[in-house]
């Protein structure tokens, strides 16, 4: 099956990167250099939603996390799967994230793009890992 996959990230070389790996496999993608947009993109509307979005936190202007909260309080992104995708990999990020309701954290330092690709996958089919495991990709529990 095909996904709809926003990555959005102000490296372009990761951006390139990441969108080749899952444009490869099939899957539609549009990427943004940055949190506003994003933002931007989801506000107008007309467009379904995408099956994930893959958000770094480190951004100029509005950081990943200040657009993951923005997308919360403004109901963005309905049905997405919202990937928190970063080098940031402190708990207190990781818990950042599961505040904000995040469905995944991936450290980009520890996961190479096959297994970004794998990871995002499992979660927008709900088979995503335990977040007990903190080596490649960790999504977040919900619980």
């Amino acid at each position: 099956m095909a996904y709809s996959v926003y990555l959005v990230d102000d490296d372009k070389f990761l951006l390139d990167l990441y969108s080749v790996k899952f444009r490869n496999a099939g899957h539609e993608v549009s990427v943004f250099g940055g949190g506003e947009e994003l933002l931007t993109a989801l506000r107008k509307g007309g467009a379904p939603a995408p099956n994930a979005i893959l958000l770094d936190i480190i951004m100029p202007g509005v950081s990943g996390f200040e657009a993951l909260e923005t997308i919360r309080k403004e109901g963005l992104a309905k049905g997405s799967k919202i990937i928190i995708l970063s080098n940031q990999g402190q708990n207190s990020d990781i818990e950042k994230a599961k505040q904000l309701a995040a469905d995944g954290y991936i450290i980009k330092a520890s996961a190479i793009p096959s297994e970004v690709f794998a990871e995002t996958l499992h979660i927008i089919e709900g088979d995503a890992m335990p977040a007990g495991r903190q080596t490649d990709a960790s999504p977040c529990n919900r619980s």
